[in-house]
């Protein structure tokens, strides 16, 4: 009779205590924790104790859900793995702390799992997730500690503190009207990486630039170095595009209480990276420009006898909303239509 193999069934978060999970985690969130002036007391303990040397403190907090915020396996074969939803973790948080020209200190982590949930991929969660820190330049962000729970779905909530180091916040409320309105980092890359991942072309069969499109949606890479670097430059206003350059750059308007009026000529240079999948989906790379999020690029705007910082590219000006008109973004002149990223929306 032919021998009968013997196959072990995936580990899982049930098999295994609270305990015994926390113990494969640690030890893969130790990037920054040794040599962190802020981090007094890191995972262990009932609470974390972070300094606050600067006196204030910068904090935001974010939520990744399954099939809200990202799928386990999208319609064109590709599976998201741990490592993808721990990079994305850090980034939009890390993005969130370098739009206000702040610095990141450290984390702390809250991850609900269902209990078939396998063990493998909470290793490989917190291999991204440090990684993300670390890879993207947040050299002095350390992972605090969190909390492991059991639910009906995947979630991740990061919340995130950062340190201004004796400066100013850099708010969305400060754009005047004269200023140049700049950009560091993409946009439209993560949308157009979306639009891959949903539809029916196979993952195999995607070009180098392409891929490149669909990896920016999965591991977001935004420009952590030019927030500080806005910061010292005169940056007056400042904000994370994460629901789209429209949606976004109109709320920096609301706030600002003026117009942003962007170029036509530089928004059709940002949709140049994006025309390889655009070609393959019969899209308009420019809806992607105005209306994609997720890229966590940086809006900024600065003074206009300013030389931009490294990393900015100037896409248009700030002007004073005219008396009949309300603020909002505009394109030469007229008024830009393209919704951008709801949460709530249909």
């Amino acid at each position: 009779m032919p021998e009968r193999l013997n196959i072990t069934p995936p580990l899982t978060v049930a098999d295994l205590s609270e305990s015994q999970l926390l113990e494969r985690i640690f030890p893969r969130l130790h990037y920054g924790q040794e040599h962190n002036p802020s981090l007094i007391l890191g995972p262990g303990d009932d609470a974390a104790i972070v300094a606050a040397r600067d006196g204030r403190t910068v904090l935001s907090i974010d939520t990744q859900v399954t099939d809200q915020d990202f799928r386990l396996e999208w319609n064109n074969g590709y599976r998201t793995t741990g490592y993808d939803v721990g990079w994305k973790a850090a980034a939009q948080n890390l993005s969130d702390i370098n739009a206000m020209g702040a610095r990141a200190t450290s984390m702390v982590v809250s991850l609900t799992m269902p209990p078939e949930t396998r063990v493998a991929w909470v290793e490989d969660f917190a291999d991204g997730l440090s990684a993300g820190i670390r890879e993207l330049g947040a050299h002095d962000c350390a992972v605090a500690g969190g909390d492991l729970g059991r639910g009906r779905e995947l979630a991740v909530s990061v919340a995130i503190l950062g340190t201004l180091d004796g400066r100013a916040a850099v708010l969305r409320s400060g754009a005047r009207p004269g200023d140049t309105v700049a950009l560091a980092g993409t946009v439209g890359h993560a949308a157009a990486g979306l639009a891959l991942l949903e539809s029916a072309t196979p993952v195999e069969s995607l070009t180098r630039e392409q891929r490149a499109l669909l990896d920016l949606q999965c591991r977001p890479r935004p420009p952590l170095a030019a927030g500080p670097r806005a910061r010292d430059s005169g940056a007056t206003a400042m904000m994370d595009i994460s629901d789209g350059l429209v949606r976004d750059g109109a709320r920096m308007a609301s706030a600002s209480r003026a117009v942003l009026n962007l170029d036509p000529a530089a928004l059709k240079e940002l949709a140049v990276p994006l025309v390889p999948a655009a070609d393959l989906l019969g899209a308009d790379p420019m809806s992607w420009v105005l209306g994609g999020g997720e890229d966590h690029g940086l809006l900024a705007t600065f003074p206009p006898d300013l030389q931009l910082p490294a990393g900015f590219t100037a896409i248009g000006s700030v002007e004073a909303p005219a008396p009949t008109d309300s603020t909002g973004v505009k394109i030469a002149g007229r008024p830009a239509d393209t919704v951008g990223w709801d949460h709530f929306a249909d």
